[in-house]
């Protein structure tokens, strides 16, 4: 799986086992489950899920009888948390390293690295006021004010 897509996956599958009321073993969600309603295969569910414990957010269990459940209230999970876990980033690329001898290829690296750290700060503090309740929720204060693009509002 891409680093881009381990954040959305891990966000789905918290919020699912919110929704499921997986706070135990007794409620634990297989990864088959969870791989349904992403959509996406199960191993790559589990790796997520294998992620997402050792953040401590979720624990796992193996076998027949196995699956996943929360640790925590979803209105205590942080997306920024979230994302750490998955060792994701907001990464918007590297910049490229540059012509030598070429003034704009000399200095342009280094201002493009600086604005991509502001970037990356940026969506940090901003994932940090969202929680995993939020995204369930219909319209939470968190993510007000922010429209879907016409592709993902379908």
């Amino acid at each position: 799986m891409s680093d881009s897509q381990r954040f959305p996956v891990a966000a789905h599958a918290l919020a699912y086992l919110a929704h499921k009321g997986a706070y135990g073993p007794a409620q634990a969600v297989p990864s088959a489950i969870l791989a349904a309603s992403v959509p996406t295969n199960p191993v790559v569910i589990r790796r997520v899920t294998g992620l997402l414990a050792r953040a401590g957010l979720i624990e796992t269990r193996s076998g027949a009888s196995g699956g996943a459940w929360l640790l925590r209230r979803p209105e205590t999970i942080r997306l920024d948390e979230v994302l750490k876990a998955v060792h994701g980033c907001a990464h918007l690329g590297s910049p490229p390293a540059g012509a030598k001898g070429c003034p704009v290829g000399e200095h342009i690296p280094r201002q493009v690295a600086r604005a991509l750290i502001a970037a990356d700060r940026a969506a940090g503090e901003a994932l940090s006021r969202i929680t995993i309740a939020d995204l369930l929720a219909d319209n939470p204060p968190s993510l007000a004010g922010f429209a879907l693009p016409v592709a993902a509002g379908k």
